[in-house]
């Protein structure tokens, strides 16, 4: 397996994205980190095992990670769709297969909606929802979570630990995983992550972008063979990709039974064997 990285165009003159290209030849298939303004890191861990006969193709989203973008340009919803049709059409195979892991199952979704002959298949991995009450139902849901005693408990050790002083690096891996802990089925399962920080800006202009937005009226204009991949006990609601699953017209569900949000974690080698299933590869 090989690897390299770069700078690659986005969807607007004057703005670099950093990339990373994993694998060995086959087909190239851009992988979409979730956040909204996280980064590409965090999910290598797993996802580096899809790239066998195939490349995946990492990029940090404008405004986050390593894809630092000037204040004045946008960060909504259009612009990463502008991003990523870029970035398909100048180092992928047309028609693509687009992975993506929750903001980013959501966005390779959109790019499939406003650019269906682009897009041959979907990969989602837990996508954010389509609709508001589904996305206003999982803010519900972590919140209850992360609020729970075992989390609060587990905060109060780790700053009475003197960690911080110790081994800051720890103190601060640590910290992220309690901080997702409400992703996971059960909060000591957020163990061995890879930390990432979100950009408040980069996350609050996709959002406000898509403030009562209800996509189920449009993700038929996506045609492409779809493949949902969502975890039972998810903050997600389960209903918000059985629903998606029902409306677009090539799809099939899968449920990850012993999962939350993060189910390549979770249930990994089921993550790797539905996907490297679904995946083009090199015949």
């Amino acid at each position: 397996m090989t690897e390299r990285t770069g700078r690659i165009a986005a969807g607007a003159p004057g703005i670099q994205l950093f990339a990373r290209w994993v694998g060995a030849g086959g087909p190239v298939i851009p992988t979409l980190h979730g956040g909204p303004g996280a980064s590409q890191d965090y999910l290598r861990q797993h996802f580096d095992r899809l790239a066998a006969g195939r490349t995946l193709l990492y990029y940090d989203q404008r405004g986050g990670g390593a894809s630092v973008t000037p204040r004045e340009a946008p960060l909504d919803w259009r612009a990463h769709v502008a991003d990523l049709e870029a970035v398909v059409r100048a180092h992928a195979t047309q028609p693509v297969t687009l992975l993506g892991f929750s903001w980013g199952g959501l966005l390779a979704l959109l790019c499939a909606m406003e650019h269906p002959d682009l897009v041959a298949r979907l990969a989602l991995v837990a996508p954010a929802p389509t609709y508001p009450e589904a996305r206003k139902a999982y803010s519900a849901e972590f919140e209850r979570r992360q609020a729970a005693p075992e989390i609060a408990q587990a905060r109060a050790a780790l700053s009475a630990s003197g960690l911080r002083e110790r081994d800051p690096d720890e103190f601060w891996r640590r910290a992220f995983e309690l901080s997702v802990a409400g992703y996971f089925r059960e909060p000591s399962r957020a163990q061995n992550l890879t930390p990432f920080r979100v950009s408040w800006r980069a996350q609050h202009a996709v959002w406000k972008s898509l403030r009562g937005a209800d996509l189920r009226g449009r993700v038929r204009a996506a045609r492409a063979e779809t493949l949902i991949l969502h975890g039972r006990y998810d903050p997600v609601p389960l209903a918000a990709s059985e629903v998606l699953a029902a409306l677009l017209p090539h799809a099939r569900l899968v449920v990850f039974e012993d999962s939350g949000h993060a189910l390549y974690a979770e249930e990994t080698e089921k993550f790797v064997r539905e996907l490297d299933a679904f995946l083009p590869r090199d015949s």
